[in-house]
């Protein structure tokens, strides 16, 4: 277990408005420069690069150099799901029980869809799962998931076995609770796939923030392949 220190000097870190919203802007999974951050951050580049400084040796962020440019990206899909859970607790802590609560993200965009670092999350991503469930392509508990036999097929006809490769039967898809529908997603090898392969056929297109777009190709792949309409 991490000692007191260790868990405030995390919190401290992420609990600043200028690191907090750098990091938000690294959950769609993309690396960006430390400028394009400090845009993100509504701070100057100086102020940007420091706030780096500190996530990188906190292990939070690492830094990729691309000839001479610098980019940035989160450590790990571990960092990922801490931010979700830690936004998850805020909108939890932030509701009221005399009134009907609200989850997740006031921009409807971001509930309809977007990534979850490296795989969808929002409505897409959990009318994903609940479609897989649904067919018995997948079978989910609290630890992990497997996909049965005829996911197998259907994951071939879709044209993501052979990105797939052979990996361990658990945690080849995982569980993850989406912090505005409050349903599991998935994560892990399965939801990684499936997301890039709807990138490959143009389904969704990535904006200017952690949103994602549903192209009309991609509402009638979505309906026919998973039998979701968004």
């Amino acid at each position: 277990m991490p000692s007191p220190n260790a868990l405030a000097e995390i919190g401290a870190l992420i609990g600043d408005p200028g690191r907090a919203n750098m990091l938000d802007a690294l959950l769609d999974g993309r690396a960006l420069t430390a400028r394009e951050l400090a845009e993100c951050a509504g701070v100057a580049p100086q102020t940007a690069s420091g706030h780096l400084a500190q996530l990188i040796d906190a292990g939070l962020v690492r830094m990729e150099r691309q000839g001479r440019h610098r980019y940035h990206r989160l450590a790990s899909a571990e960092v990922a799901r801490l931010l979700e859970h830690v936004a998850q607790f805020v909108a939890g802590a932030g509701s009221t029980p005399r009134h009907s609560v609200r989850t997740g993200p006031r921009d409807l965009a971001l509930r309809m869809a977007r990534t979850c670092y490296d795989h969808f999350a929002g409505r897409l991503g959990v009318g994903i799962a609940d479609a897989l469930l649904a067919r018995g392509y997948i079978e989910l508990d609290a630890d992990g998931g497997t996909v049965t036999d005829a996911g197998q097929d259907f994951l071939h006809g879709f044209g993501v076995a052979a990105r797939l490769g052979k990996r361990p039967r658990r945690l080849f898809c995982r569980p993850c609770l989406d912090w505005s529908e409050r349903r599991p997603h998935l994560a892990g090898a399965l939801g990684i796939a499936i997301a890039c392969r709807c990138f490959e056929l143009e389904w969704v297109r990535r904006t200017s923030t952690r949103a994602v777009t549903i192209t009309a190709a991609g509402q009638r792949g979505l309906r026919e392949t998973f039998g979701i309409s968004l």
